[in-house]
């Protein structure tokens, strides 16, 4: 599958471990410089920031959206290719959604771990069929994986929907991933017996 944006989920925060910002540097870095636009939430604080100014050093496209509010609250991105600014965080997830062609998660807190989850809801429900992968910088997304995988054995959720979820450590194994990736025809979300 070609992707000629990446949507990145990622963290308002630096986190502790310095490997957070160096990662995120290097996927921005990656993503520009194999020509695949950025598509994050518009703000300049964080790993958020951190991608985007790797991909614009680059010489990437970086697309923002973020809502008004949290521009007034001067949290807004200077110099990207384009800033969406929107009404609500739902139109700013649709929106992202819209624009990329895949989706990563890096290191993050419960924002973060929220977009990634609602898009694989999204995926369950069949309203898109894009690739969807963490980026475990220092395994940091182990606790959530395994409870995908408890999830999974215990009924609640489908293997086909949790295979989807890829998990990757490097920008390079996440665009060979998300270049092998095809589309994956998952059953129906809820069963007869289960409704």
């Amino acid at each position: 599958m070609t992707i000629e944006r990446l949507t990145v989920f990622c963290g308002s925060q630096f986190g502790r471990d310095p490997i957070y910002k160096s990662s995120a540097a290097a996927l921005g870095r990656h993503l520009a410089e194999r020509g695949v636009g950025v598509v994050f939430g518009g703000g300049r604080v964080g790993l958020m920031g951190t991608v985007a100014d790797a991909a614009l050093e680059a010489g990437g496209e970086v697309i923002g959206v973020l809502p008004r509010e949290l521009a007034r609250r001067e949290l807004a991105h200077e110099g990207l290719t384009e800033l969406h600014l929107v009404n609500s965080m739902h139109e700013r997830k649709a929106l992202m959604a819209r624009l990329g062609n895949g989706f990563v998660a890096l290191p993050g807190g419960l924002g973060t771990l929220e977009e990634i989850a609602e898009i694989l809801t999204w995926a369950q429900l069949g309203l898109h069929r894009k690739p969807c992968a963490l980026f475990d910088v220092n395994d940091y997304w182990r606790a959530l994986r395994a409870s995908l995988d408890h999830a999974t054995q215990e009924g609640f959720l489908k293997p086909g929907l949790r295979a989807l979820l890829m998990s990757v450590s490097t920008p390079e194994e996440l665009l060979s991933s998300f270049a092998a990736y095809a589309p994956l025809d998952l059953p129906r979300w809820i069963s007869a017996e289960g409704s």
